[in-house]
């Protein structure tokens, strides 16, 4: 009888430990899950946030909270909105240089077409005599090559800056590249009984686009041909080292002072003291885009009025 209560106490201990384990049990799962719910949540809000300053263009305040899955997801965020603000800016700057580009453009165009529209109103009059018609035909024909020209360059420049061109490199002699480009601007220095001197061994070659780094050169030479006065000197000295074969051009003209040697290879830059001469300022701009798109780069040294002197690296390899 005894023996048959205890046993029946027995069971009905462990039948209320088990409803309070099972009690227990239930509250403990039921806490987790509170807890994560209200953890879920607070995170919800904070990525919202963090979206909607994203989207605004805010600086967003990402969270980095160590090796957790919150810090994961605000590291890959920061990443995310790293990649999209660096495009954001791209572009940004990309429209800002178009702009600048179209304001430049319109500025160079302006004058040859004003020009040329004057010229064209005068020689639509019946009154003007042969003699002036002739002349009025041949400015004309001097403003519509210049544009020509404005156009060819310009249309090289937009080349060179949304990287449309590619160099072909391969292994040319360096006398070929200033063979070139002295045969375009020979007859415009002998127009001013200018000297040119070459000193270019033809063991000495270079990786490069023969055509575009020749172009390159070029452009520098008629610089020095446009600067230097009747009567003066240019000479043509190729050198070589370790990594470059190196062209240097010096003149005879009145130098670039050293407060602008940093702005000469900026497009349409004009030194101060060269803006009477005839010039776009997109040759040394060119040049650079061109070298420095092979490998290569362009250095200048001046001490006017000794003249300058350009030295053209251009990679062996």
């Amino acid at each position: 009888m005894v023996s048959a209560i205890f046993g029946m106490m027995k069971m009905m201990i462990d039948s209320w430990i088990s409803s309070v384990i099972s009690m227990i049990f239930v509250i403990v799962i039921i806490g987790i899950i509170i807890y994560y719910r209200r953890k879920i949540s607070a995170f919800s809000k904070e990525l919202s946030r963090t979206l909607d300053d994203m989207i605004a263009g805010n600086n967003p305040d990402f969270k980095i909270t160590g090796d957790t899955l919150d810090g994961k997801i605000n590291v890959r965020l920061k990443r995310l909105y790293e990649i999209l603000n660096g495009k954001t800016r791209q572009s940004r700057q990309d429209k800002e240089k178009i702009q600048s580009l179209v304001s430049d453009i319109s500025h160079q165009v302006k004058t040859p077409a004003a020009n040329l529209k004057m010229y064209m109103q005068i020689l639509a009059r019946r009154d003007i005599d042969e003699e002036k018609r002739c002349e009025f035909l041949e400015l004309s024909l001097i403003q519509a090559e210049k544009l020509e020209f404005l156009m060819q360059a310009l249309v090289k420049m937009s080349r060179l800056e949304t990287g449309i061109i590619s160099f072909k490199k391969e292994k040319i002699s360096v006398a070929e590249i200033i063979g070139e480009s002295l045969a375009q601007m020979i007859h415009a220095a002998e127009n001013k009984n200018i000297r040119v001197q070459v000193n270019c061994p033809d063991s000495f070659f270079a990786s490069c686009d023969k055509k575009w780094t020749a172009e390159a050169v070029f452009n520098i030479l008629d610089n020095a041909v446009k600067y230097t006065p009747e009567n003066g000197c240019i000479t043509v000295l190729a050198e070589a080292n370790e990594f470059y074969t190196q062209i240097k051009i010096k003149d005879s003209g009145a130098g670039i002072p050293e407060s602008e040697q940093a702005e000469i290879f900026g497009r349409f830059y004009r030194c101060e003291n060269v803006k009477g001469t005839e010039g776009l300022g997109i040759g040394l701009f060119l040049s650079r885009n061109i070298i420095s798109g092979q490998g290569g780069f362009i250095m200048v040294k001046s001490e006017p009025p000794d003249g300058a002197e350009f030295i053209v690296n251009i990679p062996l390899k």
